[in-house]
């Protein structure tokens, strides 16, 4: 019997940075009073979650327009996670800068891993095969970029 050379979704680091997320979203949803998770933190805790939920349905499919759609979806439900939900429970204090910063770290690697695997995958459209994500080999990153991505993922 071979070696099964399939890469499982839970191995990427795309999906472990999501998890990730996941993770500090529910930390942070915990310690807000019932009242504001109603209001502000169940969006929030929506949109972190559809990221890694997207990352797996994306990944399960076997067209290329099919993938492709739920990691648009996917990075779509990060900004609005980021950008706009995070944000506000910064500007009301309902975080604190460290938990803002932890989920901003996680979720910058997030953002540059998606942007990247998007790249790969219209590269090697024509094939209409799932792949593994190798960056390096594709594309010229900014100094930025690598220092982050070399960055170990927080545990």
């Amino acid at each position: 019997m071979g070696t099964n050379k399939f890469i499982q979704v839970k191995d990427l680091v795309v999906y472990q940075l999501a998890r990730k997320l996941s993770f500090l979203v529910w930390k942070i949803y915990e310690k807000i009073n019932r009242h504001l998770q109603k209001i502000l933190s169940d969006q929030f805790i929506n949109s972190t979650y559809s990221i890694d939920a997207n990352i797996v349905e994306g990944y399960g499919r076997f067209r290329f327009r099919d993938k492709i759609k739920f990691y648009y979806i996917s990075r779509a439900s990060m900004s609005e996670s980021v950008s706009h939900w995070l944000e506000l429970l910064l500007e009301r204090n309902k975080i604190n800068v460290d938990e803002y910063n932890e989920f901003r770290i996680v979720a910058d690697k997030l953002q540059i891993l998606l942007i990247l695997r998007f790249s790969v995958m219209l590269r090697h459209s024509k094939h209409d095969l799932p792949y593994p994500l190798s960056v390096f080999e594709y594309l010229r990153l900014t100094e930025n970029s690598i220092t982050l991505l070399q960055q170990p993922i927080i545990k």
